[in-house]
């Protein structure tokens, strides 16, 4: 019976650290701790002090029998190192083993309780190493009852031949080592709140990811206008005083408290930022003083990173201090991540419309002067035979030559383009006579294109297919209107156009001399995402392409 009241009072104690532990784990700052996978030093020291005074409370507060304590001084010891590591359960044996040690020098158990201590804090090192987190509480509570095992040995050698020793041991080793199962209940208390870490971070991922989902649009363009607009998504989102982004130099947006203060562009003032991009790691303070934004006493700034190279900041701001907590770091580290992203593909997409734009003047350009030299010789050969036919070639080709010096890079109306083909097909009939045949079929349409995509494959039908063949020939050219989309189609009755051809055009292997068919396969692919169909008829070529009705994107 009085052995059962001392198991009962031993699990009294044991009681007394896990709800002690239990409270600490509802307070904000300690719970951050726990949910650590690595500490600070400070973070070690002040845990390791912890378990420390859980250890020397133990003693304490231990069941007397005989001049021997019945106390939780190893389960203290052990449960610390299993949790946080080696150093916590070892600096832990070694202060509460001597503290047991000066409190009772002469005792028979004073050394034994010595011994082990300093053992169960690097047995618990040698656990929080070496075994997989589920199976600790389990090895926790075996290597508990062998330290205590071990305990009851060594004071039956230290007190041979007094039989006080013997009488002391059959008393308390089987609470002693029964007692020992706390551990297990400590250790799986601490793991329950370090599990809610995972449940954390999916909930932080989540609102991560909507963060990202709102802020993705402004992104498309990146000014001073749009970056503003991601900070004001973000601070409200996360409930923040001010948010701001910068980049290695200045600040390019701020939004929230203080915001009178700081201009777009200004050079970045704050000491710790410029820290955060030189050292590339993440800057937390939870009791910020300074004097130029006194204000202030939270923040959190996270490096901004494209290919690796760091490229700015994410800074968050609260005027408490405590404020960055782990959850809101989390979050705040995988949405600086996913900033990161997204400014790098939007940067990458600049430039690709940048040089999908310089393209297409190239392209545009490079079929100009094909045509001049021609036009410019069949109305010279007619300025003496057929002056009004002369007078009315200059009005096509100053018409072509207008529309030429017009162009750009946006899309123009259907009608505009039509225009310059009919211009370009009255030259080229001064030039051939009845061998050409020029049919329009065009559908009342309401679409816009890319300038200079009809007249080439005019061009081609003609010099490529009906100049090929002897007697005259026809080249119809069509619009036809569709549900979901205009197609555009040129086919002549010439020569047909090769295999070859087609399967150095669809795979970008035109010589340099043959551009005219390529150039407008890659353009109309470019915007479109889809290049020309050429089909090789019975006698001679189709070309075609779609243009889709409503918002073109360009690709």
């Amino acid at each position: 019976m009085e052995m059962f009241t001392m198991l009962l009072g031993l699990f009294e104690r044991a009681a007394l650290l896990i709800i002690f532990l239990f409270f600490l784990s509802r307070v904000p700052r300690f719970r951050q701790i726990l949910q650590k996978g690595k500490l600070r030093w400070q973070e070690s020291i002040a845990v390791t002090l912890l378990f420390c005074a859980f250890a020397i409370f133990g003693t304490y507060t231990g069941i007397n029998v005989e001049g021997s304590l019945v106390n939780v001084r190893i389960i203290a010891v052990l449960s610390g190192g299993i949790l946080f590591g080696a150093p916590v359960g070892i600096i832990t044996g070694i202060v509460s083993g001597v503290h047991r040690y000066l409190i009772d020098m002469d005792g028979v158990t004073a050394i034994p309780c010595l011994i082990t201590s300093i053992l169960a804090g690097l047995v618990s090192g040698y656990i929080h190493k070496y075994t997989p987190k589920p199976k600790r509480w389990i090895i926790g509570i075996g290597a508990g009852m062998i330290c205590e095992a071990l305990t009851m040995l060594l004071i039956l050698l230290f007190s041979y031949p007094d039989p006080l020793g013997a009488d002391i041991v059959s008393q308390i080793a089987l609470p002693m080592i029964l007692g020992e199962v706390n551990i297990g209940l400590i250790v799986l208390l601490v793991q329950s709140v370090e599990g809610e870490k995972e449940m954390i971070a999916a909930r932080q991922a989540k609102l991560a990811l909507e963060i990202a989902n709102k802020t993705l649009p402004y992104f498309r363009s990146i000014d001073e206008d749009s970056l503003r607009k991601i900070c004001r998504i973000i601070q409200e989102d996360i409930q923040a005083d001010a948010v701001a982004i910068t980049d290695t130099r200045n600040v390019l947006a701020y939004v929230g408290f203080g915001e009178e203060r700081y201009h777009i562009g200004n050079e970045i003032i704050s000491e710790m930022t410029k820290q955060t991009i030189s050292s590339g790691e993440i800057t937390i303070s939870n009791d910020v003083i300074d004097e130029k934004t006194p204000d202030i006493h939270s923040l959190l700034i996270i490096p901004l990173k494209e290919r690796g190279d760091i490229t700015g900041a994410l800074k968050i701001y609260y005027r408490k201090a405590y404020k960055i907590t782990y959850p809101l770091q989390t979050m705040a580290v995988g949405l600086s991540q996913i900033i990161s992203t997204q400014m790098e593909v939007s940067r990458v997409e600049e430039i690709k419309a940048a040089a999908n734009k310089a393209e297409l003047r190239a392209l545009q350009t490079t079929i100009h002067p094909h045509f001049l030299f021609n036009a410019l010789n069949a109305i010279a050969s007619s300025i003496r035979t057929k002056p009004d036919r002369a007078r009315e070639l200059i009005v096509n080709l100053s018409g072509y030559m207008r529309y030429n010096l017009e162009l750009s890079d946006e899309l123009i109306d259907i009608h505009k383009e039509l225009e310059q083909v009919r211009n370009y097909v009255e030259i080229e009939k001064a030039r051939f006579g009845s061998r050409l045949n020029v049919i329009y079929d065009i559908d009342e349409v309401a679409v816009h294109i890319p300038s200079l995509v009809i007249q080439p494959l005019v061009e081609n039908a003609i010099i490529h297919g009906i100049l090929k063949v002897k007697g005259p020939g026809t080249v119809r050219i069509r619009v036809q209107d569709y549900p979901e989309f205009v197609r555009i189609s040129v086919s002549d009755t010439g020569a047909g156009i090769s295999a070859d051809i087609i399967e150095r055009v669809y795979h970008d292997r035109m010589p340099g001399n043959q551009i005219g068919l390529y150039n407008v396969h890659r353009r109309v692919k470019l915007i479109y995402g889809q290049g020309v169909t050429i089909t090789r008829l019975e006698q001679g070529t189709d070309i075609l392409f779609d243009v889709p009705k409503g918002d073109v994107v360009t690709r």
